[in-house]
């Protein structure tokens, strides 16, 4: 862990050991090779060969003779705006850090993330790949136009007419010999190439238009990477990439610039059009073309190997696709990644078996354009994040070329093929959907977490809790946990009744700060948060130090939450004798190897908690501070619930999933004091309406939706069965509550009939004695007892009333509110006890706040 005597730049310049970092991005057991190329070597002569490729010698007829003077410039312009903004989003990146091997990946993953940066990654690996078949197959076909001529030396080309190579006709037979003509600079010339004039390509018989004109020409644009994918082989990359790339960038602009303006002013269309090779044919000295097209052919085929072999063998070393790609990290002696060369030469291979150079030029300028939107979206993401850690030397970007730049290379996609471009897409799903399940490296730094983190913020500050309204109400709870082993029932049960609310799972640690070396909360929370993983609960941690548990629990009802997401209710686990059970035992999602560690070589969750309480031990809480803590949360107006025998709950009603089909269980709710019965209109107070509320939440969770909601109603000896229950039933139609209504009456000792009214708090204080109010809870216990199990065919009056039905599968009981006297607080927990023995999983709940509406 760093501490404030650690060097700042450690991470950079030192490794784990000390030992200084390969100064490579290669690297290996064959030993890394020192960074020795410059700006000019290892940038500018590689992305120029790159951009240039084979479209200057095989495609500028092409382009020209099908769209035009004015279409060709008009595409040029729209292809290097797209290139300079990105090259934009290049330059701040690189400028922002160390890069290392790997180029536009590197910049990519360590934005993104493995998932996104792995994914587009490989694609751009592939687009590499087959922008080098791209070169070789255009080599291929001059050399096959060109075999065979007669080599002429010129001491001046004038105006020429050239024989253009024989087409078959529609039935096999050679038609006439046609001539293209070379004017020389002729005004008239110029004018006739000005406008579009789409025909059909020779070489692939496919009608061109717009798009698949612009899909050739931006694929000989598309090596503005080549310079940043040889990061690992720079000087210093962050001085060399961003300068190269703009000077090569510039430079390559300018000339083709300059050979569409020539070929306008000198060849006609005919020319242009049927003989995408009229360089040789005008040139003062024939060979001098074909040496120019092996030089660029095999410059720009070499050069997206190279590039293709240092992004597989950085992606190797991230070991994102595991031993699919573990080949391609061995190295040479001199730490060349041959193993990744002759991968890609394989590839290479295979791709050549397309044929066509248009056909390929489509997919491999739409594989450009995914990685290119990938570079524009991970300086966006930067520029968005608002990290201060973001301050690139190289300013001239703003997030509005950023987001331009993305949507401009999604535009293009699909204009130039749609296909290509949703298939592209798909496939970047598909390859992000498997690193996420294989899980990657969390070192890198995610810039997810900084845009969540930024958004959160804003969003944090504009909920105004002064806006709240009870409409729009949700229970935000704060689940108070000792030892996680004995709660995971409680934890499960307590997701489902958030509704999509703040839930925060809090812990107090004992301890006193000033006699300790250093704070013992911190290297707790990794521990927790693997917890709420393994657990699949949305909870938030939040742990905290004090002298007793009382203090701590005040301590985390004030301070957790932030702004408008503070809990509202504060859930206890129920303190009475029963034995703790350790359910990491027995829960399948804690199982856990015998040697102690997880997947990736952590500690098992058994190992960083302690064991259950044994029976009889200590405990680090009284039945005083107990009683007091539900008091203290009362009088900060915060909701209670008191969970009891959750362990007993059905397994596959804590499941994430749907149970439509599972065994039928009944949900029962007491919406009135069963230790103070009254009958009466207005027995359902706050508190009660609370209990239906939550019961209501819990049912539509999908693992409660098979449960049937069944609301208890308690007569006096004088109350005349129905009146109560159409009041009530009235009240559910109100608040859109679907539950059956079943009236019970109570039997001895429910002393109904007394007409003083108590303080609520006071009822352990009242003119009942002990005794009396022992046989009170006994008597209540009893009631909800017999009605456990029992069908809804039955009228009032206790177990005869009904037939055997469901089992009750959770009971929701109104919790009395505590009495004002402290020294009551340990008989207020045993008729508490009392009241719930025997019932099973049981919730009692006493609600502070108004949580229904009947308004729209």
């Amino acid at each position: 862990m760093a501490s404030e005597n650690s060097p700042l730049l450690a991470y950079r310049l030192l490794g784990d050991e000390g030992s200084a970092f390969p100064a490579s991005g290669v690297g290996g057991p064959g030993g890394p090779s020192p960074r020795k190329l410059s700006t000019f070597l290892g940038v500018v002569v590689p992305t120029v060969l790159s951009m240039f490729s084979i479209v200057v010698f095989l495609r500028i007829g092409f382009v020209v003779g099908h769209a035009g003077l004015l279409q060709a410039l008009a595409m040029l312009l729209v292809a290097y705006f797209i290139l300079a903004l990105t090259v934009l989003s290049v330059c701040a990146i690189a400028t922002n850090g160390a890069v290392r091997g790997g180029g536009a990946y590197f910049m990519i993953s360590r934005t993104l993330g493995p998932e996104v940066g792995g994914s587009i990654g490989l694609m751009f690996y592939l687009a590499n790949v087959c922008g080098c078949a791209v070169s070789l197959l255009g080599l291929v076909e001059s050399v096959l136009d060109v075999f065979g001529a007669v080599l002429v030396s010129f001491v001046a080309v004038g105006p020429k007419d050239i024989r253009l190579t024989p087409r078959p006709g529609t039935n096999g037979s050679s038609l006439p010999p046609r001539f293209g003509h070379f004017t020389g600079f002729n005004s008239s010339t110029l004018k006739d190439n000005l406008g579009a004039g789409y025909a059909e390509d020779y070489t692939t018989g496919a009608m061109m238009n717009f798009a698949s004109v612009f899909a050739v020409l931006f694929n000989g644009c598309t090596g503005i990477m080549a310079g940043a994918n040889m990061s690992g082989e720079l000087k210093d990359p962050s001085r060399a990439i961003p300068l190269g790339t703009i000077i090569a960038v510039v430079y390559t602009f300018f000339i083709y610039i300059l050979l569409f303006f020539l070929s306008s002013f000198t060849c006609d269309r005919t020319l242009l059009q049927e003989d995408y090779g009229f360089f040789r044919a005008i040139s003062l000295w024939p060979p001098l073309v074909l040496i120019g097209i092996y030089a660029t052919s095999l410059s720009a085929s070499m050069s997206s190997l190279i590039g293709a072999s240092r992004i597989l063998h950085a992606l190797a070393q991230d070991d994102l696709f595991g031993v699919i790609l573990a080949p391609a990290k061995v190295v040479s002696g001199g730490g060349n990644p041959w193993g990744a060369v002759l991968y890609s030469w394989g590839l290479v291979q295979l791709v050549l078996l397309v044929g066509k150079l248009n056909t390929l030029a489509a997919v491999v300028t739409v594989f450009y354009l995914v990685a290119y939107a990938a570079v524009d979206l991970s300086c966006l993401s930067l520029e968005w994040a608002s990290a201060p850690n973001f301050r690139p030397t190289f300013s001239l970007f703003s997030w509005h070329t950023c987001l331009l730049g993305v949507a401009s290379c999604l535009l293009m996609m699909f204009l130039i093929s749609p296909g290509a471009a949703g298939g592209s897409l798909l496939l970047m799903c598909l390859l992000s959907a498997l690193l996420t399940a294989r899980g990657g490296p969390s070192s890198w730094g995610y810039v997810s977490q900084a845009l969540l983190f930024h958004q959160v913020r804003k969003y944090l500050l504009r909920l105004d809790v002064r806006k709240e309204h009870v409409k729009f109400w949700r229970p935000q709870l704060l689940l108070l946990v000792g030892n996680p082993r004995g709660a995971l029932p409680l934890l499960r049960l307590a997701n489902q009744l958030k509704k999509g609310g703040l839930y925060v799972l809090g812990h107090v640690i004992l301890g006193d700060l000033d006699s300790l070396p250093s704070d013992p909360v911190q290297p707790q929370y990794g521990a927790w948060l693997s917890l709420v993983d393994q657990a699949q609960v949305k909870a938030f941690v939040d742990l905290t130090l004090a002298s007793s548990v009382r203090q701590g629990a005040q301590h985390l009802l004030r301070i957790s939450g932030l702004g408008g997401m503070k809990p509202n209710t504060l859930v206890l686990g129920f303190y009475d004798d029963a034995p703790p059970q350790d359910h990491f035992l027995t829960d399948p999602a804690f199982s856990e190897p015998a040697d102690g560690t997880r997947e990736g070589g952590s500690p098992a969750l058994s190992t960083l908690f302690p064991p259950p309480r044994a029976p009889g031990s200590p405990r680090a809480l009284s039945p005083q501070d107990y009683v007091a803590t539900m008091a203290d949360a009362l009088k900060m107006n915060k909701n209670v619930v008191l969970a009891r025998a959750c362990g007993a709950l059905p397994p596959e009603r804590l499941s994430r999933g749907s149970w439509s089909t599972a065994q039928l269980h009944h949900v029962d709710v007491w919406p009135l004091n069963l230790l103070r019965p009254r009958g009466g209109p207005g027995y359902v107070d706050v508190c009660g309406l609370f209990l239906l509320q939550m019961a209501t939440i819990l049912g539509m969770v999908p693992a409660w939706h098979s449960a049937r909601l069944r609301i208890f109603l308690c007569l006096g000896p004088q109350e005349a069965p129905g009146a109560a229950e159409g009041r009530l039933r009235a009240l559910l139609s109100q608040l859109r509550i679907r539950a059956e209504v079943q009236e019970v009456v109570w039997g001895e000792g429910a002393g109904a009939g007394s007409p003083e009214e108590e303080e609520e708090g006071d009822f352990v204080n009242g003119g009942r004695g002990e005794a009396e109010a022992e046989a009170l809870a006994c008597s209540a216990n009893a009631l909800v007892r017999a009605q456990q199990g029992q069908g809804s065919g039955g009228g009032p009056g206790g177990p005869e009333g009904g037939d055997e039905g469901p089992a009750t599968a959770l009971t929701f009981l109104y919790l009395p509110r505590p009495p004002a006297d402290p020294a009551r607080y340990t008989r207020y927990l045993a008729l508490l006890e009392i009241l719930s023995r025997d019932l099973g999983p049981t919730l009692l709940i006493h609600g502070v706040t108004p949580v229904t509406c009947t308004d729209l």
